[in-house]
C-alpha cells in the first residue's frame, strides 16, 4: 500500500512555498518573474504592432497599385503611416525626387534600388527590436530555474542529514519549494519561445513583402519617368 502524502503538502500554496525559500532562491524567482513580465509586455506590444502593420501594409499596397504615379502616392501615404511599406516608399521616393531635381529625370535605377535595400534593412531592424529579449528568456530561463531547483534540493538534503530523518514529511516541503523554480522558469520560457518563433515568421514574411515592393516601386518609377 502506497503511503498517503501528508495533507499539509497538498494545502501549501505556491506563495507560501515561495515565501519560505532562502534569499538566494527567492532572488532567482524574482529574476524569473522579471524575465516573464518583460517578455509578456514585449509579446503584447509586438502582437499589436505587427497586426497594425499588416493591415496598414495591405491598405497601402492596394492604394499603391491603383495610383498613376509616385507623386500621388506620396500625398496619400500619410494615412497609411504605420505601414513599414510606407517608410520604405519614403526612402525610394526621396531618391527619385533628388534625381529629378538635379537632372530632370531618373537616370540611376541602381541608386534607387540600393536606397530601397537600405530602407528594408532599417525597417527590419525596427521589427526585430526586443526580439533578442524573447530569445534570451526562452533559452536562459529554464537553466535559471534549474539552478534554483538544484540549490533547493541541496538545502533539503542538508536539512535531512542534520535532522537524521528520512521521512517524506521532513524532505517533502523542501523539494516542493525547490521545484517551484523549475516551474517558474518554464512558465517564463515557453511563451517566450512560442512568441519568438511566431514573430520571426511574421518578420520574415514582411521582409519578403518589402522585397516584392522594391520591384513594384522600380517598375512604377520606370513607367512614370522612363528611367
Amino acid at each position: 500500500m502506497v503511503p498517503a502524502i501528508p495533507g499539509l503538502l497538498l494545502q501549501v500554496t505556491l506563495w507560501e512555498m515561495a515565501s519560505r525559500a532562502t534569499p538566494l532562491t527567492f532572488a532567482i524567482l524574482l529574476i524569473l518573474l522579471i524575465f516573464s513580465i518583460f517578455s509578456w509586455a514585449i509579446i503584447f506590444a509586438k502582437w499589436g504592432a505587427f497586426r497594425g502593420a499588416r493591415r496598414a501594409n495591405a491598405r497601402f499596397l492596394r492604394a499603391f497599385r491603383k495610383a498613376n504615379g509616385l507623386d500621388a502616392i506620396g500625398v496619400a501615404s500619410e494615412q497609411f503611416r504605420p505601414a513599414p511599406l510606407v517608410a520604405l516608399f519614403d526612402f525610394g521616393y526621396e531618391e527619385v525626387t533628388r534625381q529629378v531635381k538635379s537632372r530632370g529625370t531618373v537616370n540611376n535605377a541602381v541608386a534607387i534600388e540600393r536606397t530601397l535595400q537600405l530602407g528594408t534593412s532599417e525597417e527590419l531592424a525596427k521589427l526585430e527590436r526586443n526580439m533578442g529579449w524573447l530569445a534570451t528568456t526562452a533559452s536562459v530561463s529554464p537553466f535559471i530555474g534549474l539552478l534554483g531547483t538544484v540549490l533547493g534540493i541541496i538545502r533539503s538534503f542538508e536539512q535531512l542529514g542534520s535532522q537524521g530523518s528520512s521521512s517524506l514529511r521532513a524532505v517533502g516541503p523542501g523539494i516542493s519549494e525547490a521545484l517551484i523554480a523549475t516551474a517558474v522558469g518554464l512558465f517564463a520560457a515557453i511563451p517566450a519561445a512560442v512568441a519568438y518563433n511566431y514573430f520571426g515568421h511574421v518578420i520574415k514574411e514582411m521582409g519578403a513583402r518589402m522585397d516584392d515592393f522594391t520591384l513594384e516601386f522600380l517598375n512604377l518609377t520606370e513607367r512614370t519617368y522612363g528611367g
